[in-house]
């Protein structure tokens, strides 16, 4: 599965949505949830992390280029590479303004001629010594990223950022989980990878990979190895009397439990059935078990400060669904479920926690240049 599928379902369904006018600045108001836009103008903006020093960061997947560097989309047509992809940080001001400025541009980016549903910085993470881990996607092969020439090939990577305090910006590249996939095709359903979801640790990174349905874990000397393979599972058929049908997991999120644990979101593959996506609690050398069941299509996960996990959904009916509404749900933790600010959020890609408890969500996260990001808080 190259998340090239349900990034070409949500477009048509923002054509529309993106006629109605943009989040509002709300005003906070004691004892309600409210939701500000903190940043705007995004590129198909992904997951979002928090600094220990509150900076907000951004990934952006980018909008592709005009480039005669083309493959072709799963999905139909091509997608063709730029270096339109970004990591943007996002800093409180005085009197409740926020500076959105580019980290890092430049990296490596494919969309459609639109701009719309690219493949690249997928999600960023505080990594150790001051900079952030990012993985950048690729939706294919090896071969994929090489037949893009030199400038493709940090596709399918995990990669290291920092700026020194001269402001002068060191990249690297961290770990290779598209080599790996290539290599070892731990869940035998054919090579594909597509690198995700992405935290940062002592040791490392951990990553998600889509396409692959991995977890992999990628240590300081960039050696990839699998924590957890995420088997299909069978479910119905939309189509009448088509019968059970094989559901792949397509894991998009990972964050570190309140217990050590990891926990990984999946977006579920085709049919992306309303309900049929689950939370995975993964502890290295066991299988992975089942922590929370009955989202849809989950994009990201958090913790917040109580130990209560967050799920963000990227379509809260299904991506088969013209109503691409996303969804914020709270767990308690006695499984039940709570929906925060409904109807408030547009294929949303991200989440994070702030020191405060305020969260940070990405919006309009298929689109270029009208993606933004939400600062909700009274949740």
């Amino acid at each position: 599965m190259r998340l090239h599928r349900f990034a070409a379902v949500l477009v048509g369904a923002l054509s529309v949505t993106m006629l109605a006018p943009a989040v509002a600045n709300a005003a906070p108001m004691s004892n309600r949830p409210w939701v500000t836009v903190i940043a705007s103008r995004l590129d198909n903006p992904r997951g979002v992390s928090v600094g220990d020093d509150g900076t907000v960061v951004v990934a952006e997947a980018g909008r592709g280029g005009k480039s005669d560097k083309c493959v072709d989309n799963p999905e139909g047509g091509k997608v063709c590479l730029g270096y339109t992809g970004a990591i943007t940080t996002v800093t409180a001001g005085q009197r409740g303004t926020w500076r959105q400025r580019r980290f890092v541009g430049g990296l490596p980016s494919l969309a459609g001629p639109d701009g719309s549903s690219a493949v690249g910085p997928h999600d960023v993470s505080p990594y150790a010594g001051g900079g952030y881990v990012a993985t950048l996607g690729l939706g294919g092969t090896t071969q994929t990223r090489l037949s893009l020439g030199f400038g493709g090939l940090m596709l399918g990577q995990t990669i290291v950022v920092n700026r020194d305090g001269n402001n002068s910006l060191s990249l690297r590249t961290l770990g290779d989980p598209a080599a790996f996939e290539a290599r070892r095709d731990p869940d035998q359903q054919g090579v594909d990878s597509n690198p995700y979801g992405v935290l940062g640790t002592r040791n490392g990174a951990v990553a998600t990979d889509a396409g692959g349905n991995t977890l992999v874990s990628v240590d300081r000397k960039g050696a990839v190895a699998t924590l957890a393979v995420f088997p299909n599972r069978m479910v119905q058929s939309p189509e009448p009397g088509g019968g059970r049908v094989p559901m792949q997991a397509v894991p998009t999120s990972v964050v570190r439990g309140p217990d050590g644990a990891y926990y990984v979101g999946q977006l579920t593959g085709f049919p992306f059935p309303t309900g049929g996506a689950n939370v995975y609690r993964v502890v290295p050398g066991q299988r992975p078990t089942i922590f929370a069941r009955g989202f849809t299509n989950i994009i990201d996960l958090a913790f917040d400060q109580q130990g209560r996990l967050l799920v963000l959904e990227i379509a809260k009916n299904s991506l088969l669904s013209d109503d691409q509404t996303g969804a914020l749900i709270r767990v308690d933790r006695r499984g039940r479920h709570t929906e925060l600010v409904p109807g408030r959020l547009t294929a949303p890609g991200g989440l994070a926690i702030g020191a405060d408890g305020s969260l940070f969500v990405s919006n309009r996260s298929v689109v270029a240049g009208r993606g933004e990001l939400l600062r909700i808080g009274n949740v």
